[in-house]
């Protein structure tokens, strides 16, 4: 139990402990060898020229990730580069392999480039180291700004335009259907309830008279025909052609009743005549 607080301060320590970089430096070569660049990376500010290659140019990076402190050369358990379009917001994270003693070396050819280089544009690319381990504080360092030749657009696909957005459909419906003027529709009424009149006026000079036509079994057949008219005229003032057909139906049913009945009252009127 005495050694168990040492063994914690310890770890604390180990945790706590810092890195940075030794000797890191960058150089451009040709597609013949030659060397168009060489030069040492600071770790307080980024270079200050970009680092331009060409389509068959080659960058190589090297350095070695050491303790602060002791200058321990350490391998942590995850080391990245990582390359950021600040224009389109485009990035690709390139992992890069650390030997056991802190060294570590990447190779950016341009002639094949990897497949973690994102798309480019003519906007430089951000190139950002990234150290994690989980026995020292990570590590974040700004390291230059790379301009690399633009990326050829992507070929099209013969079935590309079936998959964009298409226009947005506006339906259009027809109105409503507007209801015809009060006078139209009073002068219609008028005309369905002339033939009404006319027939009454008609029957006043009818001789003999209709001595059955207000008896029971005759009467309700007389009052269903004038439902049907004032079914019609209800229709002209406001119904609709789907509530008409409903009432219609009803009525009509009850007109058949109606009128069997008085054709068999009318019948038997006439045999009890003779």
């Amino acid at each position: 139990m005495f050694f168990l607080p040492i063994v914690v301060l310890l770890i604390s320590s180990a945790q706590a402990a810092i890195l940075t970089l030794q000797t890191p430096k960058i150089v451009v070569t040709s597609a013949a060898g030659a060397q168009s660049r060489s030069e040492p990376i600071s770790l307080t500010e980024p270079l200050s020229m970009p680092v331009t290659l060409g389509k068959d140019d080659t960058l190589k990076l090297t350095f070695q990730i050491v303790e602060k402190d002791g200058g321990k050369g350490v391998q942590p358990h995850q080391t990245f580069l990582r390359f950021y379009d600040e224009r389109s917001g485009e990035e690709g994270i390139q992992p890069v392999r650390v030997t056991n003693g802190g060294k570590a070396k990447f190779e950016l050819n341009m002639a094949k480039p990897p497949l973690s280089l994102p798309p480019t544009s003519n906007t430089p690319l951000k190139v950002t180291l990234l150290i994690g381990s989980h026995l020292h504080s990570p590590l974040k360092l700004e390291l230059f700004d790379l301009v690399v030749p633009a990326s050829q657009p992507l070929p099209v696909h013969t079935e590309e335009p079936n998959f964009r957005p298409l226009p947005e459909i506006h339906h259009a419906f027809r109105p409503d259907q507007k209801m015809p003027p009060r006078p139209i529709s009073a002068i219609f009424s008028v005309v369905v309830v002339a033939p009404w009149a006319v027939l009454l006026a008609l029957w006043s000079q009818v001789i003999p008279r209709v001595p059955h036509l207000f008896s029971p079994s005759i009467f309700p057949f007389i009052l269903t025909l004038g439902a049907f008219e004032a079914l019609l005229m209800w229709y002209w003032i406001d119904l609709k052609l789907g509530q008409v057909l409903s009432y219609g139906a009803i009525l009509g049913l009850v007109t058949i009743l109606a009128g069997k009945q008085a054709l068999s009252k009318i019948g038997d009127n006439r045999i009890n005549r003779k």
